[in-house]
């Protein structure tokens, strides 16, 4: 019987290119999935997660991201509370504290933006907020149960001057004394394409202290998939500021999944992100894009317990947001 001899040093090498192989195999496999939805039909709003799935950053940190849009027939915390999300685009902290007062356990872990885009739109005779009493201001139901209060507070606006926005701009264009809610960088857009002189009021740049577009997940996965979920609140943070740098990635992706999109309209909300420093400004110039203020989000719970949307003794603020991820981030702008 013929023995078959082998050396120990090919013993080694044969073991190292299995390991190798192996490990080539685990990394090409690396990528985790990791699903995201979005608060409504892509747009530029939404440009620093398109653009991190576009550019591969997503994928350098090891996620394989999938965006889903929201939109006016997307409910996205039943998504979300379902497990077919592991995360969801909060308008603002505000909307997600209020959902955890009402029983679901989310949790805000970054907000894209420091300033919420919130608007009220009038016409050019309107100068102040304070031009805007006993006009009637067109605002939507869900602006009833949020803004709303902050605007009625601070400005003794009253219920009754309300009527409900439609989102449609045309009672605006034809009432001059009409007043309406909008989006910073779309009603305001729309009304100057149709040749109306207005002007536009952020509620950020008065007080309003509400942060929007949150990274806001179930406590549970965060508890369950925290470096996934830490994985992911890096790469919106790097796509965002990628995106401000060059947004033609992303905006080829939004223009992907929403065709209605134009280059115009993308063109104009990115420059109104810039200008107002709705992403870069406030406490993410010195803590980096996404950061949520400790100090901010007092102020937001107690306009909440305030205006008795939330109560104090069933919800605590600690519960709200877990800002440990995004403090570990820091890109700055």
């Amino acid at each position: 019987m013929s023995s078959i001899v082998v050396h120990a040093g090919h013993i080694v090498r044969a073991t190292a290119l299995v390991v190798t192989a192996v490990s080539g195999l685990s990394h090409a496999h690396a990528q985790e999935k990791f699903t995201y939805v979005t608060n409504w039909y892509a747009q530029a709003e939404h440009g620093g997660y398109y653009q991190a799935l576009a550019t591969g950053i997503y994928k350098k940190n090891g996620l394989e991201v999938t965006i889903r849009m929201g939109g006016p027939q997307v409910n996205i915390l039943q998504i979300m509370g379902a497990g077919q999300a592991d995360c969801v685009m909060g308008s603002s902290d505000l909307q997600m504290m209020t959902v955890r007062a009402g029983g679901l356990p989310v949790v805000t872990v970054a907000a894209s933006f420091q300033k919420d885009p919130q608007v009220l739109i009038a016409h050019e005779d309107v100068k102040t907020f304070e031009d805007m009493k006993g006009r009637t201001i067109l605002i939507s139901p869900s602006a009833q149960r949020g803004y709303w209060a902050w605007l009625k507070e601070r400005y003794g606006f009253t219920d009754g001057q309300t009527r409900p926005y439609t989102y449609n701009i045309q009672p605006f264009m034809s009432d001059k004394t009409l007043v309406q809610q909008g989006y910073l960088t779309s009603e305001p857009f729309a009304v100057q394409k149709a040749g109306v002189k207005a002007n536009t009021f952020l509620f950020a740049d008065h007080g309003y202290p509400s942060y929007a577009a949150t990274i806001s997940c179930m406590d549970a996965t965060v508890k369950k998939r925290r470096s996934a979920v830490a994985a992911f609140v890096r790469g919106t943070m790097e796509g965002w500021k990628s995106y401000l740098a060059n947004p033609t990635p992303g905006n080829a992706l939004i223009k992907k999944d929403n065709p209605n999109m134009s280059d115009e309209q993308l063109a104009y909300s990115v420059a109104k992100l810039k200008e107002m420093g709705i992403v870069t400004s406030g406490y993410a110039a010195a803590n980096g894009i996404g950061a949520i203020d400790p100090a901010r989000t007092q102020q937001s719970f107690e306009f909440l317990v305030r205006n008795k949307m939330i109560d104090a003794q069933k919800l605590k603020l600690a519960d709200v947001y877990m800002l440990d991820l995004i403090e570990d981030v820091k890109v700055m702008p």
